[in-house]
Parts: C-alpha cells; sequence; structure tokens
C-alpha cells in the first residue's frame, strides 16, 4: 500500500467522521507499512491509537480494502518514547456513547466523579449567550498559561455549566493524558472530607486533593453555611494556587451572591475569572435542535421533520436544555416507532404536556437579575442588610414582582432575599402597590420590568 492509496482513504475518512474527529484522531496517523494483512501506523501517544482502534478501526479497515489494500486489521506504534506517569490508582471513566467521544481508557484520578462521554467541546453549541463562557473553557482545557485562576462559571439549570467542567477535563486529557484531573461535585467533597474525619484520615484527604494538576468542583453553593468543610476547601484551593495549578468552580451564582458562603471564599473566587452562562437565546436553541437532529441522522436513522418544527421548538421551550433536548429525543422515538413524518400538528400532539410545563415561567433569580440591571445595583446588595433608599426601594419592587409574577410563597420569597421574614415580603408588596397610585416613577418601573420579564 502506497502513501497515495493512504492520502486518498484520509480525504474520505474526513468526509466520514467530521472535520474535527479527523483533526484530532485521524490527521496525527502516520502510514508505516503494510505487511501481511497488517497496515501499521506511527501514532504520537499509546491512548490515540487505542482510541482510533476502537472506534475508527473498522472504517479505516474498510476503506482500505475498497482502495484496494489487502489489509484485514490495523495496529500502532508510538512515534516517541513518552515518559511514563507517576504510579497511582486510577479508575476507568465511562465508556463512550459515539465516537465524537475520548476513549474510555481515559484514566480519571481515583477519586474522580465519572465524567460523560457525551459532554465534550465538539457537542457544545456556541451562541452569544455562552461564547465567552465556551471560550474561556477552552483556553484552561488547552493547558497554556492563563491569566486567570480560578475559572468560575455559573448560571441557571441546563444551561451548560456541566457540559463544559466535562469538556475540559474530557479535552485537557485527551492533550495530556498525564495529568491529574479530578472532577466532583461540592457535596461529594463535602462527604468525602467528613468521611476522612471520621476514619482519622484527614491528612490522605489532603494529600490526595491537593496533588493534582487540574482540580474541578461543581455547584459550590452546596458548601455554603457548612463551615468546616468551607475551611478545608478554602485551604485546598490555596494550596493549589500556591502551586499553580488550575481549578474550575461552577455554581447556580456568582461567589457573591451566594449567601452563607465565607467571604474570604468568595474574595478568592471573585480573583479569578468569573462567568455568566445567560439563558439561552432562539438562535442557539436552534442550533442545538439542528446539532441533535443531524447527529440522530448520522445514525442512519431515516426521519423527516417537517420544516419549521425546529424553529417552533426553539421559540416556545425556552426554560433550560435539556428539556429541549428532551423533546427532540421523544420526537425521535414517537418517528421510529410509530413510523410518521413529524409534522408540526404531530409535535404539537407529542409534546402536548413539555408544552405546556414550558409556558413561561418567571424564576426569582430571573426577577432580580433584571431588577438589579434597571437600577444600576449589586444583586449582593438586593439580599444584604443595606437599607439606604436606593437599595430598599429596589428590593422592594424585587419582592413585589416575585409575589406577583412567580408561585413562590411569602416564605420562600423572603429566604430567597437573604434570610428575610415573610412579613418583610407582605410590607414590599404593600408599599409598592401604594407608590404605584401615587408615584409615577415607581409605577413606569413597574411596567417595564414585567414587559422585560415576559419577553
Amino acid at each position: 500500500m502506497t502513501q497515495d492509496t493512504w492520502g486518498r482513504v484520509r480525504d474520505e475518512l474526513k468526509k466520514e467522521v467530521g472535520k474535527n474527529n479527523y483533526l484530532t484522531w485521524i490527521e496525527p496517523l502516520k502510514l508505516a507499512d503494510c505487511d501481511n494483512g497488517v497496515a501499521r501506523f506511527e501514532v504520537p501517544t499509546s491512548f490515540v491509537g487505542t482510541w482510533v482502534k476502537r472506534n475508527f478501526g473498522d472504517r479505516i479497515v474498510h476503506h482500505l480494502s475498497a482502495a484496494g489494500a489487502r489489509v484485514d486489521r490495523i495496529e500502532f506504534d508510538v512515534s516517541a518514547p513518552v515518559t511514563a506517569a507517576p504510579k497511582r490508582a486510577d479508575t476507568a471513566a465511562t465508556s463512550p456513547a459515539h465516537p465524537s467521544s475520548p476513549a474510555s481508557d481515559i484514566t480519571a484520578f481515583e477519586n474522580s466523579s465519572p465524567l460523560d462521554s457525551r459532554l465534550t467541546f465538539n457537542s457544545f453549541v456556541v451562541g452569544k449567550p455562552n461564547e465567552l463562557a465556551h471560550a474561556a473553557a477552552r483556553r484552561v482545557a488547552e493547558g497554556g498559561p492563563v491569566s486567570f485562576n480560578p475559572l468560575f462559571l455559573y448560571g441557571g439549570v441546563g444551561l451548560g455549566k456541566t457540559h463544559l467542567m466535562h469538556a475540559i477535563a474530557w479535552e485537557a486529557r485527551v492533550r495530556n493524558p498525564e495529568l491529574k484531573v479530578l472532577y466532583l461535585s461540592a457535596e461529594q467533597f463535602m462527604y468525602r472530607f467528613v468521611k476522612a474525619l471520621r476514619d482519622r484520615n484527614t491528612l490522605g484527604f489532603k494529600d490526595l486533593y491537593r496533588s493534582v494538576d487540574i482540580l474541578m468542583v461543581d455547584d459550590v453553593q452546596f458548601i455554603a453555611g457548612k463551615d468546616s468543610t468551607q475551611d478545608e476547601f478554602f485551604h485546598t484551593f490555596n494550596a493549589l494556587i500556591d502551586q499553580k495549578k488550575q481549578i474550575i468552580i461552577s455554581g447556580d451564582r456568582a461567589p457573591g451572591e451566594i449567601d452563607g458562603l465565607e467571604e474570604r471564599i468568595k474574595s478568592r473566587l471573585q480573583r479569578g475569572l468569573v462567568v455568566d452562562l445567560h439563558p439561552t437565546d432562539y438562535e442557539l436553541r436552534l442550533g442545538i435542535l439542528q446539532q441533535k437532529l443531524d447527529e440522530h441522522l448520522a445514525t442512519g436513522e431515516s426521519l423527516v421533520i417537517a420544516d419549521g418544527v425546529l424553529e417552533f421548538l426553539a421559540h416556545r421551550i425556552t426554560s433550560n436544555v435539556r428539556v429541549l433536548e428532551g423533546a427532540l429525543t421523544r420526537l425521535f422515538a414517537f418517528g421510529s416507532l410509530v413510523g410518521r413524518d413529524i409534522t408540526l400538528d404531530v409535535a404539537q400532539d407529542c409534546l402536548a404536556d413539555i408544552l405546556r410545563a414550558s409556558e413561561r415561567k418567571i424564576t426569582v433569580d430571573e426577577i432580580m437579575r433584571k431588577v438589579s440591571e434597571h437600577y444600576n445595583v449589586r444583586i449582593a446588595d438586593l439580599l444584604g442588610p443595606k437599607r439606604t433608599r436606593t437599595i430598599a426601594r429596589p428590593r422592594q419592587v424585587a419582592m413585589y414582582l416575585a409575589k406577583t409574577m412567580t408561585q413562590r410563597s411569602l416564605p420562600e420569597i423572603g429566604r430567597r432575599f437573604g434570610g428575610r421574614d415573610h412579613t418583610t415580603v407582605i410590607h414590599a408588596v404593600r408599599k409598592i402597590k401604594e407608590l404605584q397610585d401615587s408615584d409615577q416613577r415607581i409605577a413606569e418601573d413597574v411596567v417595564l420590568l414585567r414587559r422585560s420579564l415576559e419577553s
């Protein structure tokens, strides 16, 4: 087999597996020889060879045979020596769900939570609401010098925080399989710390968590109010920063807005890059749906979705990406099992319950954000103790909107606004009702905010 033959096969593979997979897995392969039905390739690392053989081996053999080469199987040799990793107990991550995922033999550091093989940069759809978060995550995953540490990602449910966390872990390990990457939730961090205390093994805990190259902690708001866990987290954080190790944290709110999180931790987190993943817009939702449809069709299953269906879903289902993807998955199943084309009428009937549940639901967090932007005050001040009129009035407006535009109870609203009593919410609601009749400015503010929240 000649290099020209391999060149033609590579061109065919590029069309078949897509640009990203081609650049990551096929382009690095160097044909060494072909003898006795075995095509031998040089690869930069044994990991690349294992991954390619497992996920693209049959396709490569097929295309080589179609090109006239007598090939029954392929083998790989590492083209340059690779420094051995320090011995440590590793466990395999979850198996890939499709060929664009990293290989299952990427080993996760012993105490790392399993990584979802579907959550890679290849499967992350980028739009205006998440482009900064995506760019920052990419920069960290590439492993080069960065000007920010830690990276703090925050946003509501289903906006892509966990997806980016997993993607960083996968990409970092692909680029450098020797890295110790530790990914876990803040809840798991707490449970493991408590277990170390119970087992009198805090030294082992400290050694483990302070010896990683990349520490990733999801949903950091969980440790708010848990003093001992926060203390250990703070010291682990400092130890890794001093060693110039990368830290990536996620939360449902910005650090300064997490009630019960120690000020020293908030300060540390705010020294890095804090990035908000905004709610998805129409264009981003449509892009996500189109990608999922393309992935489904790539499996070879025929499915006809009428024009306008994806646009309808992107317009109607705005709550979060998980619900959006779940709706499309249901349509895939319906089309496959029932054998019908997916028209707009079929989609509306099939997804009636999801569409009802996805009617515009305004959240207290969204109200806080809109009010803080409108009055140019910090959300932290809305939650805090300040009683100056420039803070108290916006806080009362926000409470009024939370009471009149959400299903939250008075005690729930009070808790969301810095742990206030429900009587404070009652007073705020009455006050804003009165002011709307006597203060034109307040009346206009409420109207504008309502329109903004309902748009």
